[in-house]
């Protein structure tokens, strides 16, 4: 079968096309990897601090029922790469290709999506904790708009290493009702 764009080699030895992406070639193990590795806010934090890590206080902060969507939200930075806020709405097509991989992703897992009011409102949130603990003082605290209409979660941010990351957001995942694949 012919597919679209080009494949990568996951952290599992898989190929993944993030272009084309297929529901049977996610994996967990791939996800939780590469979630672990990947440092928010492009890496201008004042310590490393990771998407796993971010993905798991995000999902203690919604409904039980919605925990596993929670933690999956950004799992499609897993196979794209964690694109800064400020870039990601100028790239041309990029929301289309991020909406695939998270389809694929959701699928696999059996969920109808990875979106929720309540998710994206925890993860708008959360951002006023990182900021707070992870990154040095700059203009988001001086500009009178930030945080408006925000409230943190209330979260300490535990700055994981990558090993930690991994096994708190695969033991996360299985808590939440995940299922090895």
């Amino acid at each position: 079968m012919r597919r679209f764009g080009d494949w990568m080699q996951t952290a599992t030895g898989k190929a993944f096309w993030p272009l084309d992406p297929r529901p049977e070639e996610v994996d967990i193990v791939d996800i939780a990897s590469a979630l672990s590795k990947i440092c928010r806010y492009g890496g201008h934090c004042e310590r490393f601090y990771s998407v796993a890590e971010h993905s798991v206080h995000v999902a203690y902060a919604v409904a039980p029922q919605l925990r596993l969507k929670a933690l999956l939200h950004d799992a499609p930075e897993a196979y794209l790469g964690d694109v800064i806020r400020p870039l990601k709405r100028f790239l041309i097509n990029y929301d289309k290709y991020e909406q695939r991989v998270a389809d694929a992703i959701a699928t696999h897992f059996g969920l109808d999506n990875l979106s929720d009011l309540s998710i994206k409102e925890a993860d708008g949130n959360i951002i006023l904790d990182e900021h707070d603990q992870a990154m040095r003082r700059g203009p988001a605290w001086t500009n009178p708009e930030w945080g408006v209409g925000r409230e943190p979660l209330g979260v300490d941010l535990e700055f994981w290493k990558p090993d930690v990351a991994k096994e708190r957001f695969t033991e996360a995942f299985l808590d939440f009702g995940g299922v090895m694949s």
